[in-house]
C-alpha cells in the first residue's frame, strides 16, 4: 500500500501548490515559458480538491510548504538565503520558514521530557518558559537550573518521524519514477541522493547525535576567534530533547538590529564564509545548516552557532580535491582543475582531459569578468557539476551536501554584505590549507602515516599479497615463497625502519 499512497503524496504536492496560489507564484519566479505554465496548470487542476489549504494568513509560498510538512520546509529554508534565485520578495517569505513556525503547546513539551528522563528531571528546571523558537523539527525553551544556570531546551516536534517518513518515502517513489521515466538521470543516482538525505534526516531525529556533533564541533572550533558554540547538558539531553548553555544575540537575519547594535555586517559576511571554509577544509566537520536562523550574533560581536542536526564530513583527500579545484579556478589554472578531477577519478579516464580543461575555461572566465556583487562560489560549483556531468561523473552524495551548504552560506554572507566578493575572501582561507596540506612536506607526513600503517600489518602483508594474488589470477601462478620465518620478521621490521625514519625528519 505504500506506492499508491507515495503517488498520491506526490499528486498532493502539486495539487496544494495550486490550492493555495503558489504554483503560479513559483512558475512566474522561474520565468517559465507560457506554454509550461499552462501544462502545469492543467496537470494541477483536476486535482485541486486534494491539495491541502494551510494557512490563510500566509503569503502562498510559504503556506504551500508549511502544509506540506518539514521535508518541504527544509527546502524552503534554503532557498530563503538565495534572493537571487527566488527574488528579494519570496526570500523575505520565506524566512518565516527559519524559526518562526506555529509551535506546539509547552505542555506536550514537558510530558516529553518526563517520557525521556522520568517525572523529576522536570525539577531540575526552576523556570521553563514558552516557546521562543518554533522550527521545521523541533521548538526551543529557555530555562533556568538549579545552579542559577539559564539553558536553552530543544524538543522535537511530536510525532515529527512519522511525519518524515511519509516525505521520504514519496522522495523515494519520486526517484524511482525519475529514473524509469528518464534513463539518462540514473548516472546521477537519484535514489543515492534520496538515501543520503534520509540518512541525514534520521540523524537530525536523534537529538542525542545532535548533542554529540556539537561536542565535537565545539572543541574542533574552540581557538576560532570570533566563533562559539553553545556546549550540551549531557544528564539532561536525549533522543528527544536537547539541554544547551544559553546565549543571548542578534539573529543574523535581522540586520537592522545588527546596524543598532554597531556590529560591522561586511566583518561579519566574510567571517561566516571563512569560518564555513576552514571547518570544511582544516576539520573535515562543517555546520551543514547555516542558515539565518541557527546564526546569532552575541554582545561581544562572536558568532554562535546552533543546530547541530545536519553536519557534513570530508575525508581527507576529499579536502584536498576540494581545496585544489577551489584553488585552480582562483588562480585561473583550469588544466589543474581537470588534471584534479582526473586524479581523483570523478571523471573517467577514457575522456579528453583538453577538452575538459576548455569546457571549464568556459565556466571560470565569465565568472571573473563578473562585478565583485555577482561572483558566485556556489553558481561556480553548480556550473561545475553540470560540466562534469556530460563528461560522465557520478553523483557524490558528500559534494552535494558541501555544495547545498555553500548556496545557505553564501547566501548568508550576501544578506550581510551584498557587495562582498567572494573570492577575495575564500582565497587566503584556500591558500592556507593548499600550504599546509599540498606538496613536499604534506607528501612526507602521508608517506610517514602510510609507513606506519603498513608497519602494524607488515607480518601479514606478504600473506595478504599472495591470496590477493592467487585468487585474482585465473591461470595457475608459480609463488616463490620465502622461508616462513625470516618473511614476516624482514618485512615488517623493514616498513617499521622506514616509517620511523620519515616520522624523524617530519
Amino acid at each position: 500500500m505504500r506506492g499508491p499512497h507515495n503517488i498520491l503524496r506526490l499528486i498532493r504536492t502539486l495539487a496544494t501548490f495550486q490550492r493555495t496560489g503558489a504554483l503560479p507564484v513559483i512558475l512566474q519566479q522561474a520565468e517559465a515559458p507560457a506554454r509550461l505554465r499552462l501544462v502545469a496548470h492543467l496537470l494541477a487542476w483536476p486535482f485541486t480538491w486534494l491539495g491541502l489549504k494551510g494557512d490563510p494568513a500566509l503569503p502562498p509560498v510559504v503556506r504551500a510548504i508549511t502544509a506540506l510538512g518539514p521535508a518541504y520546509i527544509k527546502f524552503g529554508q534554503i532557498l530563503s538565503t538565495r534572493p537571487d534565485i527566488v527574488g528579494g520578495d519570496l526570500a523575505m517569505q520565506l524566512r518565516y520558514l527559519q524559526d518562526r513556525l506555529p509551535p506546539f503547546p509547552t505542555v506536550l513539551a514537558k510530558q516529553q521530557i518526563a517520557a525521556e528522563l522520568g517525572p523529576e528531571a522536570i525539577d531540575a528546571f526552576t523556570d521553563f518558559s514558552e516557546p521562543v523558537a518554533a522550527a521545521s523539527i523541533a521548538q526551543v525553551h529557555s530555562a533556568r537550573l538549579i545552579d542559577g544556570r539559564e539553558v536553552a531546551v530543544k524538543v522535537l516536534r511530536p510525532s515529527i518521524e512519522r511525519a518524515f517518513r511519509v516525505d521520504v518515502d514519496a522522495f523515494y517513489t519520486g526517484a524511482r519514477i525519475v529514473e524509469a521515466l528518464l534513463p539518462f538521470s540514473r548516472r546521477l543516482r537519484p535514489m543515492d541522493v534520496v538515501r543520503h538525505f534520509d540518512g541525514v534526516v534520521t540523524g537530525e531525529l536523534d537529538l542525542r547525535l545532535e548533542a554529540a556533533a556539537a561536542g565535537e564541533f565545539a572543541v574542533n572550533t574552540s581557538a576560532d576567534e570570533g566563533f562559539r558554540v553553545p556546549a550540551p547538558i549531557w544528564n539532561l539531553s536525549g533522543r528527544t530533547l536537547m539541554t544547551m548553555d544559553w546565549v543571548d544575540g542578534i539573529s543574523l537575519a535581522d540586520t537592522d538590529a545588527l546596524d543598532a547594535a554597531g556590529h560591522d555586517r561586511t566583518v561579519l559576511g566574510a567571517r561566516v564564509l571563512q569560518l564555513f571554509l576552514n571547518h570544511a577544509l582544516r576539520d573535515g566537520l562543517f555546520h551543514a545548516d547555516m542558515h539565518h536562523g541557527n546564526l546569532k550574533v552575541g554582545p561581544d560581536g562572536a558568532i554562535v552557532a546552533y543546530d547541530f542536526g545536519i553536519m557534513g564530513r570530508l575525508d581527507p583527500y576529499t579536502r584536498r580535491v576540494y581545496a585544489e579545484i577551489l584553488y585552480g579556478f582562483i588562480r585561473r589554472d583550469y588544466r589543474r582543475v581537470a588534471e584534479v578531477h582526473f586524479e581523483a577519478g570523478y571523471v573517467p579516464r577514457d575522456r579528453d582531459i583538453d577538452e575538459f580543461a576548455r569546457a571549464l575555461r568556459v565556466i571560470g572566465e565569465p565568472i571573473f569578468g563578473m562585478d565583485a556583487t555577482h561572483i558566485s562560489m556556489a553558481r561556480l560549483l553548480s556550473y561545475l557539476f553540470e560540466v562534469t556531468e556530460r563528461f560522465g561523473m557520478r553523483t557524490r552524495t558528500e559534494l552535494i551536501l558541501l555544495q547545498r551548504t555553500m548556496v545557505v552560506v553564501e547566501g548568508v554572507a550576501r544578506s550581510l554584505d551584498p557587495h562582498i566578493n567572494i573570492w577575495q575572501v575564500a582565497r587566503p582561507v584556500v591558500e592556507a590549507y593548499i600550504r599546509e596540506n599540498v606538496g613536499p612536506r604534506a607528501a612526507l607526513r602521508d608517506l610517514a602515516q602510510t609507513a606506519r600503517v603498513l608497519a602494524r600489518f607488515g607480518p601479514r602483508l606478504p600473506e595478504l599479497v599472495e591470496q590477493r594474488l592467487i585468487r585474482d589470477d585465473a591461470e595457475p601462478t608459480v609463488i616463490v615463497r620465502t622461508p616462513s620465518r625470516l618473511k614476516p620478521m624482514a618485512v615488517g621490521a623493514a616498513i617499521a625502519l622506514i616509517g620511523v625514519a620519515i616520522g624523524a625528519l617530519i
